[in-house]
């Protein structure tokens, strides 16, 4: 089976700066994109950043300039490095993997998507 488990959620105030990271598990053979992606009370998951195998990446208009998406294909890791909080980036942050190729009982299995658990992240004003 294949997880995301999420660290570096927290209470910050705004104009500093927080950083999240991803880990993938199992025993995967490939992550096409990975990515953040965010929920706040009331509103639905909005794409934060993506980015691809190559290291190609995107960003929601709203956090351009200020995170940084990055990626370690051989740890299968993913991480966001976020500056200038506002508090309107508080929310639920989630990681998200998509294309997951593993190993698992003797055959090449594929994951669409999966999604980890989500860390909060608090910026007070």
């Amino acid at each position: 089976q294949v997880q995301l488990v999420e660290s570096g959620g927290g209470l910050v105030q705004a104009g500093e700066s927080l950083s999240l990271s991803c880990a993938a598990s199992g025993s995967i053979v490939s992550i096409n994109a990975m990515g953040w992606y965010r929920q706040a009370p009331g509103n639905q998951r909005e794409l934060v950043a993506a980015i691809g195998r190559t290291g190609s990446a995107k960003y929601a208009d709203s956090v351009k300039g200020r995170f940084t998406i990055s990626r370690d294909n051989a740890k299968n890791t993913v991480s966001l490095q976020m500056s200038s909080l506002k508090p309107e980036d508080t929310a639920n942050y989630y990681c998200n993997a998509g294309t997951v190729t593993y190993y698992e009982g003797g055959l090449y299995r594929r994951l669409l998507e999966v999604w980890g658990q989500g860390t909060l992240v608090t910026v007070s004003s």
